[in-house]
């Protein structure tokens, strides 16, 4: 208890609060209400605003991506990236059973079916080594598609995460899942900012996806982005995420099934004013995690922290407890303090839409559901930084 009531104390004087400490609070400090206004002042407050393209260029120049397509949420955008890949009706995409239900709910909603895939220990991401040996013993390839021995249905695509905004080993997995033909779409929704070997995360596979939801590094209310270095890929997505409408002065001419998904443009001024602050938020965000990383090391609880190769955006700041046991003790005591913590998520293959779902063993991603709690992480204002 004696560690418990210490990090309570800590993260109290950290966030220079005696009252609620949240896990994840948007960040204001900007041009968000200037943008806002002038947003409503044009009176163009849906797609067609002048902020949705802005918003779409600075995701381009950050990331390096050729192109960018926003959208109404995260969600939406991992939809399109898959249906942008080829995933449809009975077809299956591998996935990790350690991931937020988005992920897996965008396969759904293409009607198909994820295979989930144990996660990696160190990086918290999707196992190279477990999506090999997957591959290897469960597929066979036949016009130019990975075919699942189990089910004889065809692996569309390969869908992993970038856990807390910790990146993956994405390099690795974009190489196994090429060698058997099977694209890759990155949920890099928790993290942008990101690097792994001084690459944004989101620009390793065929497309990349990331989240401005309101507890995000950068939020806009609600919304996503697509990202693609494939220039017909970007045009499919924004034609699709606006009802598959045929430019023309007056009519009315849709040549697809079609979704009303593109990012609004009062969403857009704001995530616009957001991203202008995104080096500060990142730089008081690494600033929390080397506080964090320095008090656990004393008191002896252990503090995920990026690995070799990688620059976190520490979205998320976690530890790794002894077992659950613990974990339900420190989460009890913290949020009865009003620190809010929360595990980390419960492990897809249990819920009841996907607890039929075929997956490999999962004896890494139960390990760290046992053990992994996220503290307060949100940005604190310039006098609490260094």
């Amino acid at each position: 208890m004696q560690k418990i009531n210490s990090t309570i104390d800590f993260i109290k004087t950290t966030f220079n609060n005696t009252g609620f400490i949240p896990l994840h609070e948007p960040f204001f400090q900007g041009n968000e209400k200037k943008y806002l206004n002038e947003c409503i002042d044009s009176t163009f407050v849906s797609y067609l605003g002048k902020f949705v393209g802005q918003v779409e260029d600075l995701i381009c120049d950050y990331t390096k991506a050729r192109f960018s397509i926003a959208t109404v949420s995260g969600t939406s955008a991992l939809h399109l990236a898959l249906i942008s890949v080829g995933v449809k009706e009975y077809d299956e995409v591998l996935t990790q059973a350690l991931s937020f239900v988005a992920s897996t709910n965008a396969i759904k909603y293409c009607n198909a079916s994820p295979i989930f895939i144990d996660s990696d220990k160190e990086n918290l991401g999707m196992c190279p080594t477990k999506l090999k040996d997957f591959l290897e013993k469960n597929t066979t390839q036949k016009d130019g598609h990975a075919i699942n021995k189990t089910s004889q249905k065809i692996i569309k695509a390969c869908l992993p995460v970038h856990i807390l905004g910790h990146p993956s080993k994405i390099e690795e997995i974009v190489n196994i899942c090429t060698d058997f033909n099977i694209p890759v779409v990155e949920d890099s929704a928790e993290s942008l900012g990101s690097l792994y070997k001084g690459k944004h995360t989101g620009t390793f596979g065929k497309v990349g996806v990331f989240s401005f939801n309101g507890n995000k590094t950068v939020t806009s209310g609600g919304g996503g982005i697509v990202v693609t270095n494939d220039k017909k890929i970007a045009e499919y997505i924004k034609h699709i995420s606006t009802t598959a409408k045929k430019p023309h002065k007056w009519e009315y001419f849709h040549d697809l099934v079609g979704f009303n998904y593109r990012m609004p443009n009062l969403n857009a001024a704001v995530a616009c004013a957001q991203l202008e602050s995104l080096d500060y938020f990142l730089e008081n965000k690494r600033d929390l995690a080397q506080k964090y990383e320095s008090f656990f090391e004393k008191i002896g609880f252990s503090f995920f922290k990026e690995k070799e190769d990688c620059k976190s955006n520490y979205w998320l700041n976690a530890l790794i407890l002894e077992d659950r046991k613990e974990r339900d003790l420190f989460l009890e005591e913290l949020n009865k303090n009003s620190v809010m913590c929360r595990p980390v998520w419960t492990l897809l293959n249990k819920l009841p839409p996907f607890k039929n779902c075929q997956t490999t063993n999962l004896s890494n991603a139960q390990w760290l559901e046992d053990r992994l709690v996220n503290i307060p992480s949100s940005v604190r204002p310039k006098m609490n930084t260094l």
